[in-house]
């Protein structure tokens, strides 16, 4: 007996086994301004037509990797047809995700004010 829960399973599980497919196949590009680059997650449209790629860099420029990953959009699309048993392989929209970056400045402030707090509870008081 089949759930209700299953079709939205579906953008789940393809979501996810694109992601997992797209980095090995980014990882086979040879263009010098794809960085380090990780697909931190995937969108895809209930209709699979569309799927918004985001993603980081540990080494190289966000900018340039964006736009050479969005060149590679329709070899990499190609790669998929190949891997994925569906119908419809969404057109792939690379999107520099800056989620990582922003917790790394957060965390960096946070540090900056405890230290700060610390040095003053050490100061005497007059």
């Amino acid at each position: 007996m089949r759930h209700k829960r299953a079709i939205p399973n579906r953008s789940f599980r393809i979501a996810d086994q694109i992601q997992r497919d797209l980095a090995e196949l980014i990882r086979e590009l040879k263009d010098p301004r794809i960085g380090m680059a990780t697909i931190n997650a995937i969108e895809v449209t209930p209709d699979y037509v569309h799927a918004k790629v985001f993603f980081s860099v540990l080494v190289g420029d966000p900018v340039e990797t964006q736009t050479a990953l969005n060149e590679a959009a329709g070899f990499l699309r190609n790669g998929l047809f190949k891997r994925l048993q569906i119908h419809t392989v969404p057109t792939l929209h690379f999107q520099y995700d800056r989620t990582i970056e922003r917790a790394a400045e957060m965390s960096a402030l946070i540090n900056k004010a405890n230290a700060t707090r610390a040095l003053e509870d050490e100061e005497p008081n007059d």
